[in-house]
Order: structure tokens, then sequence, then C-alpha cells
């Protein structure tokens, strides 16, 4: 489980950087952006690592009425994510859509992965997803919601529905049938 702390601890500190030390940040420009996604990259890298060879106490499995749900939460959560990147409806109500697609993720998989390897990881992103989403608030003012066309509401639907279908195919391929 050393491995996923070190990668939350990774994951944190890059994507902290730029709220943490923002003249720094500004500093490096592109290069900045360059650390913070290989940064981030790495990160992924020890936490997947760290996760598929941990082991702990089980506290909860997997049920086909909690699979059922973490994959409605995964459909939201995508959602939420293709909503940012499109400024749809959502965003009047959901400040930082990204981070509470996160925060939903991680509910979803903590529903069906009841183990201490899971609290670490899933229990950390969820963490760090509030953290940043206070920072956030309390030095960046909302941004005005502009009114989307229609065909950017069904873009991100779109969106969502094939980024589904293709995370679900990974996860079917890796081992992990999320459909119970």
């Amino acid at each position: 489980m050393l491995l996923i702390a070190l990668g939350l601890a990774l994951w944190s500190a890059a994507h902290f950087w730029k709220r943490i030390s923002p003249d720094s940040r500004a500093r490096m420009g592109d290069k900045g952006k360059a650390i913070v996604a290989l940064a981030s990259v790495l990160a992924i890298v020890l936490m997947v690592i760290g996760y598929r060879g941990a082991e702990g106490t089980v506290f909860w499995g997997r049920n086909p009425a909690l699979a059922g749900i973490n994959n409605l939460l995964m459909l939201f959560a995508f959602y939420l994510f293709a909503a940012s990147g499109a400024k749809t409806k959502i965003t009047k109500w959901v400040r930082n859509p990204q981070l509470t697609a996160v925060k939903v993720w991680a509910i979803g998989h903590l529903l069906v992965n009841g183990d201490t390897p899971s609290f670490l990881l899933f229990g950390g992103l969820f963490v760090w997803a509030l953290a940043e989403v206070i920072v956030l608030n309390r030095v960046a003012p909302p941004g005005p919601y502009h009114a989307v066309p229609i065909k950017k509401e069904i873009t991100a639907v779109i969106a969502t529905v094939v980024v589904f279908s293709l995370t679900a195919a990974v996860h079917i391929w890796l081992g992990y049938n999320p459909f119970g």
C-alpha cells in the first residue's frame, strides 16, 4: 500500500502546486504543465501498481445492487466530466464538475470495493478532490454562467456513453467486470 500512498502524495502535490505556489508555477509556463502531466502519469502508474499488488482486510464485497449503483454513479461522473468541457447547463449548479466527478467516482468505487487498499486509494482521491474544491472556492470567485446550445448537451451525453463503454470494456479486459 506504500505505492498507493506515494502515488496519492505525488498526485496531490502536482495538482496543488498551482494553488500553493502560483508564482513558481506561472514562471515555469509550458514546462510547468509538462511537469504536472508527467507527475500525474507517474502518480497514476504508482497507484495502479500499488492497488493491484495490495492486500488488506475485506469488510464487504461486491453484490449486484451495489454494482448497479456504482454503474449509475459512473455514468453521472463521466457526464460531469464531459459537462465541464462543454460547459453544459449542469455547470450552472455544480461549480467544479471535474472535481465533483472525482468525488462521485470515488464513492461509487468504495461502494463495490470494501477493502483497505480501496479505502486508501478511492478515499484518498475523494479527500484530495474535496480539499481541491475548498481551496478553489477560497481563491477564485465563481465565473458567470452562459447558456449553451442543446448541441453541447447532446455532445456531452454522447461522450459520456462512449467513455463509459470504453471504460467498461477496459475493466472487463483487465478482469474486473463492472456489471457483476
